[in-house]
């Protein structure tokens, strides 16, 4: 990674604990993170932070995800951004409805905490993935 020019992800997760796992997996190695704490955040820092990535929690109750992943799908300047999420694993009809919104990959909360760093690079680096 270039150190003059870090790569931002703009983290739109609200729960403190994730929050700082993203925070210490992801500073040490020279990213720059933008938090996004409510959801008119996300399109305004998407738009004008120009972020590699984005980093969802679909389940946060602050931010909607869903209708997060609508609008940056639905905007042709941001449409591109790949976006890494994470939800409970048994929630199903989640998964399915962020993978049917577009979503880069998506992940459970347990592998997220546990890969945070790996599953950054690796969406940031595979031109397509599937969940």
């Amino acid at each position: 990674m270039n150190q003059t020019n870090p790569t931002t992800i703009l983290v739109a997760v609200n729960d403190i604990f994730f929050y700082t796992k993203v925070r210490d997996a992801l500073l040490p190695d020279g990213y720059r993170l933008e938090k996004a704490r409510a959801q008119q955040d996300i399109l305004e820092k998407a738009s004008s932070g120009n972020p590699a990535l984005v980093v969802l929690d679909m389940n946060d109750r602050t931010v909607d995800a869903f209708q997060a992943l609508e609008t940056l799908k639905a905007d042709p300047r941001l449409s591109a951004i790949p976006i890494l999420a994470y939800a409970n694993h048994e929630e199903v009809d989640t998964w399915n409805r962020a993978r049917a919104l577009g979503v880069t990959k998506i992940v459970s909360r347990n592998e997220f905490s546990a890969r945070t760093r790996d599953l950054v690079e690796e969406v940031l680096n595979s031109p397509v993935i599937k969940s």
